[in-house]
């Protein structure tokens, strides 16, 4: 009877220290995901996207010059400038802060930090060296060109791969642990399964034991304690399986949308100054219409074509697509997007995206058009313009449509992250232990009676 006892209480201690390994991993990789990795790889997302925007205003300025017609556009350029920059500035300080236990995420946001006073710096200087010169549109003084070249290539070599690093270092965490805690949880559910049927094994086997020699056809306290480890089996099951549900919706189905649609708007943006420089820079327009073409690809990738034949190619491929929304015949991030729809609102939101993207692209065009046919006041005024039609208002149209898509996904990472949360709280770790003593207790309780009898 004592080596029956034994058991039973082996095994419920077996079960309860199975279901805290198993559901206290699950909470650690969630809180891992959830509230650290993943948020730090978004806004270190979001830290390219504002540099990235800091340099296209930039450009923008010298690209409208001491033209009187845009003396309204140039206040709003430089005000958004301003924004961007202390976007920039505060990204900064939460990657720093998150980036405390990473020695390669602080190198690199180290990095940013010691060369993004130099760029605004440079920044500045070009600014000034234009507003002397009093340039036309188009056609800025070759002093602030020269000094805007030395901006944006320090920002392209440094400081954006700098912000990038720290977005692949924290996916690639993101990733491992997901699949880290994938496997624990299936593993874990089949271990909990067992050591709980051998936990109610044991229990049956006493109670079988004490009907057989003590002629007692149930025994109260056990019968209770039986029923309390099947609820406690259940309960502890339905937890993993929950928890694993919870994973893959605030990881595959969610973030993976999130930072691919995080990459996308951050290229987007640089995309955009790209445009400009294109208009400003005609000694490297060729190189930074390369560069245009590649960011185009890597937001709606379409393989072998040209800059030239990229909106036939994407508009025959778009049309696919919506004849048939399962079928996605481009690649790049919107191309993820597209394959990993799952939330309610989000394939019409994703479709806003490709839409936009599509005239963002038609109106490039023209801009490139105006350009080749020397109609270059027109080419800045279509580039620059807020106005429908216009390719900033087209690119505000890209931007929000992407903002609402990373929202819709966003909103369902935190609700899964936080349904995670509540399961496995510490309310859910205390009820845990209190059952766990009760049923030691009661176990002890029902055995007690009948080994009184032999002394």
């Amino acid at each position: 009877m004592r080596a029956l006892t034994a058991l039973s209480l082996a095994a419920l201690l077996a079960l309860g220290t199975t279901a805290t390994d198993v559901l206290g991993g699950a909470r650690d990789g969630t809180d891992t995901i959830g509230h650290r990795a993943a948020p730090q790889a978004t806004r270190a997302a979001d830290l390219y996207f504002a540099l990235s925007d800091m340099d296209a205003q930039a450009a923008n300025l010298l690209l409208i010059g001491a033209d009187p017609d845009y003396t309204a556009l140039r206040r709003q350029t430089l005000d958004t400038y301003e924004q961007r920059r202390a976007q920039a500035d505060d990204d900064l300080q939460q990657a720093a802060q998150a980036a405390a236990d990473d020695p390669a995420g602080q190198r690199a946001v180290q990095l940013v930090l010691g060369r993004l006073g130099s760029y605004e710096a440079l920044v500045a200087r070009a600014q000034l060296l234009e507003e002397q010169a009093k340039s036309p549109a188009g056609q800025p003084s070759s002093a602030a060109l020269e000094t805007y070249r030395q901006a944006t290539d320090l920002l392209r070599q440094q400081l954006l791969p700098a912000a990038d690093q720290v977005t692949v270092a924290n996916e690639a965490t993101v990733d491992h642990v997901y699949q880290q805690q994938r496997d624990a949880l299936g593993s874990g559910w089949w271990w909990l399964l067992v050591v709980g049927l051998l936990a109610l094994a044991a229990l049956l086997g006493l109670q079988r034991a004490l009907a057989v020699r003590y002629h007692r056809v149930v025994n109260p306290a056990l019968a209770a304690v039986t029923l309390l480890t099947g609820a406690v089996l259940v309960t502890g099951l339905a937890l993993v399986g929950r928890a694993d549900d919870h994973l893959v919706t605030a990881k595959s189905n969610a973030y993976d949308s999130v930072i691919a649609l995080s990459r996308a708007r951050a290229i987007a943006y640089d995309m955009n100054a790209d445009e400009s420089r294109y208009l400003i820079d005609p000694t490297r327009a060729t190189v930074y219409e390369q560069v245009f073409l590649e960011q185009t690809q890597a937001i709606a990738r379409i393989e072998g074509t040209t800059l030239a034949g990229y909106n036939d190619r994407l508009a025959a491929a778009a049309d696919r697509h919506r004849a048939d929304h399962a079928v996605v015949p481009f690649g790049g991030y919107l191309g993820s997007e597209l394959r990993n729809i799952t939330f309610a609102g989000e394939q019409d939101a994703a479709e806003r995206v490709l839409d936009t993207f599509q005239q963002y692209q038609l109106t490039d065009r023209k801009i490139r058009d105006l350009r080749t046919a020397g109609k270059l006041k027109e080419a800045v005024t279509l580039n620059t313009g807020l106005s429908k039609g216009q390719s900033n208002y087209d690119f505000e149209q890209l931007g929000t449509a992407i903002g609402d898509t990373i929202a819709i996904n966003a909103r369902a990472m935190d609700t899964a992250i936080a349904a995670t949360d509540d399961d496995l709280d510490g309310g859910t770790a205390a009820l845990a232990a209190g059952v766990l003593a009760v049923a030691l207790g009661l176990t002890a309780l029902g055995v007690r009676p009948r080994l009184r009898e032999y002394r």
